[in-house]
């Protein structure tokens, strides 16, 4: 299969770590599961052993060809759809309504895009399971302890969990970073504006009553010290500073 670079298509083959994708995005029997850019369909194929029913959504449309003759019988069965087609000009109203889990080995460049699309959606999936960067990864999570506009956009609507790390010579053509596997789990409607965490993150260098314009008392209703910087806030310190300023849904 011929590799298309402008998709970012990095393809991965090894069946123990696909097996491992699957299982940590946590399916069961009934579920319906949309999977993002299904390339070859080696990640596909455990995805229909485990769910009730498969929506892939893919914008090579020689993959899809290929997609579709190599499940043809699963296609027959109802079992699998196969959509053509972008997933961030994509429509979900309509065609992912009611429960559903999101899972993908998804191009790097659009990592942010498709969390913000799915996670504000007025369907958004139960949970999402997603390969990415290892990078993008400990930034979610917040390994080093630092929060960032990022991971609190994300800790706003769910829980992530992080999955384990899969080297860069597993896929093909081997990019020139790591990956790692994520899920953001229990999502929910989120009470946040992230218009006051992106003021808060608007220079680094400076401390969060500077960037906000706020008096230290209010700080100390939120818990937070005085010469905090806003990578040293958790998710609940922001939902209080969003509540005093009256930044909210």
């Amino acid at each position: 299969m011929k590799i298309k670079k402008f998709l970012g298509q990095h393809f991965l083959r090894n069946k123990k770590i696909l097996l491992k994708i699957a299982d940590f995005a946590q399916i069961e029997k009934g579920d319906t599961v949309i999977e993002i850019g299904p390339g070859e369909g080696t990640l596909t194929e455990f995805l229909l052993e485990k769910a009730g029913r498969v929506i892939t959504v893919e914008k090579d449309a020689k993959l899809v060809e290929f997609l579709k003759q190599k499940f043809k019988k699963e296609i027959i069965s109802n079992k699998l759809q196969i959509i053509e087609g972008d997933i961030l000009e994509f429509p979900l109203m309509g065609i992912f309504k009611g429960n559903y889990i999101l899972v993908g080995n998804i191009p790097y460049y659009i990592t942010g895009a498709i969390f913000k699309k799915f996670l504000e959606s007025d369907t958004p999936p139960q949970s999402i399971t997603f390969v990415v960067q290892k990078e993008v990864a400990d930034r979610i999570i917040a390994r080093d302890g630092k929060e960032s506009v990022l991971s609190i956009s994300i800790k706003a609507f769910g829980t992530p969990e992080f999955g384990g790390v899969i080297k860069a010579g597993s896929f093909y053509p081997k990019p020139k970073v790591d990956s790692a596997i994520i899920a953001v789990r229990n999502i929910h409607p989120s009470s946040l504006d992230l218009t006051l965490v992106k003021k808060g993150f608007a220079h680094k260098r400076k401390l969060l009553k500077s960037n906000l314009d706020i008096e230290g008392v209010l700080l100390q209703k939120c818990g937070i010290k005085e010469k905090a910087r806003a990578e040293e806030l958790s998710l609940e310190n922001w939902l209080c500073l969003a509540h005093h300023l009256n930044f909210g849904h």
